[in-house]
């Protein structure tokens, strides 16, 4: 037995609107009859464009007032980015399936006769809202000029010529599901850039109790993508990462095998910390434990205590 009508809870935002009408689309297809309504709901991270992201909170900003809904019984389902997804739910609430990954890279949109990265001028003005994105480049090349931009991704675009940039740093991912493709100057290496945890991929938050609702929605799940992603956010779990340090993982699945690494840097990206390791899939969050540890142990551990302003993360004591 299958419900008959769905209600989608999703972000007003271009991107979030293409995300969740791809994910009624999907559902309408695969239970001809099925009815999908998406309901837009306004989050606190929409709300508040003129403050960097490291400032008030970062990660749950993007989410808080859907759960509230879906625990509410408004809404059945919510159509994540994963990277802005926290790595705790509210009581009630899970996340489902984890769905098959985009282009997981960092995407740099240049000024119009600057060719690459390496062709910028010294001093170049970079704009993007993530400190990772900023440690990473101004670690190899501190010269460029950070600037915090806001909005949505056209938005974000229109600020290289409004606010004379040289470049702004985008997801791929969101830049390809919007058709934004042909304005890519170059995608960067996850040498040079470590995606954010879960960046390119699409989860589906429901409530637990909602059999009928879980049973519907098992289609979309992904087992590659689920176990990279996992080890991913087990890692910011960890690390008790939010938006005020930069933190990257990513992982990848090859058979059996998932390779992962993960950073942790100072914003000015004068100390870059970095740890791979190598595991079966059904170990994705002890290697991302792992990985967490590890960085600790090589200095992460000093760099986390002064953002977060305690001991935690200090070696040697039973919790690191």
């Amino acid at each position: 037995m299958t419900k008959s009508s769905l209600r989608i809870g999703t972000r007003g935002s271009q991107l979030a609107l293409w995300q969740a009408n791809w994910v009624k689309s999907k559902l309408e297809a695969q239970y001809p009859g099925l009815t999908v309504e998406l309901q837009i709901i306004k989050t606190q991270g929409d709300k508040i464009l003129d403050v960097p992201l490291a400032m008030v909170g970062g990660k749950g900003l993007f989410v808080k007032e859907i759960e509230e809904a879906m625990l509410a019984g408004e809404v059945d389902i919510a159509v994540h980015s994963m990277k802005d997804v926290p790595t705790y739910f509210p009581e009630g609430l899970g996340l489902r399936v984890i769905m098959n990954r985009e282009d997981v890279r960092d995407a740099l949109i240049l000024r119009p006769g600057v060719a690459s990265f390496n062709d910028l001028p010294q001093g170049a003005r970079i704009g993007t809202s993530s400190l990772r994105r900023k440690a990473q480049l101004l670690h190899k090349r501190p010269d460029l000029q950070m600037l915090d931009i806001r909005g949505n991704v056209e938005t974000r675009l229109r600020k290289l010529t409004e606010d004379n940039l040289d470049g702004v740093v985008l997801a791929a991912a969101g830049m390809h599901r919007l058709g934004f493709d042909k304005q890519i100057t170059q995608y960067l290496d996850t040498e040079l850039s470590l995606p954010a945890i879960g960046q390119g991929a699409l989860g589906l938050e429901t409530r637990l109790d909602d059999d009928e609702t879980n049973a519907m929605i098992d289609f979309f799940h992904d087992p590659e993508t689920m176990a990279a992603v996992s080890a991913e956010r087990a890692l910011l779990k960890r690390l008790e990462g939010g938006c005020q340090v930069p933190i990257a993982g990513y992982g990848t699945v090859d058979g059996d095998t998932l390779n992962f690494t993960g950073l942790v840097a100072t914003c000015d990206g004068k100390t870059v910390l970095k740890k791979s390791i190598q595991g079966s899939v059904s170990d994705a969050e002890k290697l991302g434990i792992s990985v967490a540890d590890d960085l600790i142990i090589e200095g992460a551990g000093k760099i986390l205590n002064e953002v977060y302003n305690h001991e935690t993360f200090n070696v040697g004591k039973e919790e690191v």
